[in-house]
């Protein structure tokens, strides 16, 4: 059974712990996949400060274990960023023995024990959602998504799934991120929209910025075809506007 500890214990801190297991990743999803989801969760929790959200970072739930580091992991009421030196790992005893709420893992060329050993672990540690992102499967959903209910992880089947604890769903869908257009994870509303990437958002903004320059070119056109209209008349219109006045 795993051990949590009291925070007021004389415990190794997170500066005296490694803050890696030193595993080189075996893919570029593995970094990509957690990056993604964690700058997207920056946009839409960009006012909350009470949330963490850790990519390829060693969790500490025992002073005399390894950590176990998975791919991506969110826990919530925890403080975002504890200093300007941010997060060396994530030390349970450090954080009130907050555990994640959601534990991500990518796999791509191997296996690491995701459906079984990582499984079981996390079910124990108490972590509500585990999700497992395999570009090697083709006969089952790339992505499964499992909810701990009385200690046993049960695969869900939404795609998006809604997660009420996190207020947020989870899924899977094609898209561009860096440059690299694939599927991806992405984070979801309650009513199932998707919600924008960075570079998205940014494309969104670009796009409005240029429906409106668009449109003020369009007035503009407008007025200098009534003015003319007015001067072919014979009406001056600065003489008009300042009747007006």
């Amino acid at each position: 059974m795993l051990k949590f500890y009291d925070p007021r214990l004389c415990l190794p801190s997170s500066e005296e712990l490694p803050d890696s297991d030193e595993t080189p990743v075996d893919n570029e999803l593995q970094d990509l996949m957690p990056g993604l989801l964690k700058a997207i969760l920056a946009q839409i929790w960009a006012d909350r400060q009470d949330w963490f959200f850790g990519v390829d970072m060693g969790i500490y739930y025992d002073p005399e274990e390894p950590a176990i580091v998975p791919d991506g992991f969110l826990s919530l009421g925890v403080e975002r960023i504890v200093d300007e030196e941010l997060r060396l790992s994530y030390v349970l005893w450090e954080e009130q023995n907050i555990v994640p709420v959601l534990v991500l893992e990518v796999v791509s060329r191997r296996y690491r024990g995701e459906y079984n050993s990582k499984k079981a672990f996390y079910a124990e540690m108490g972590v509500k959602y585990y999700a497992v992102y395999s570009t090697r499967r083709r006969r089952k959903p790339p992505l499964e998504i499992y909810r701990l209910q009385d200690g046993v992880y049960t695969l869900q089947r939404d795609n998006p799934l809604w997660m009420p604890e996190i207020g947020l769903g989870l899924g899977r869908d094609r898209g561009t991120y860096l440059g690299i257009t694939r599927e991806w994870l992405y984070w979801y509303s309650e009513a199932g929209d998707r919600y924008p990437t960075p570079e998205e958002r940014a494309a969104q903004a670009e796009q409005r910025l240029q429906d409106a320059a668009a449109e003020l070119a369009a007035e503009r056109q407008r007025t200098q075809r009534l003015l003319e209209q007015l001067r072919q008349r014979g009406i001056d219109p600065t003489e008009l506007l300042e009747g007006l006045e």
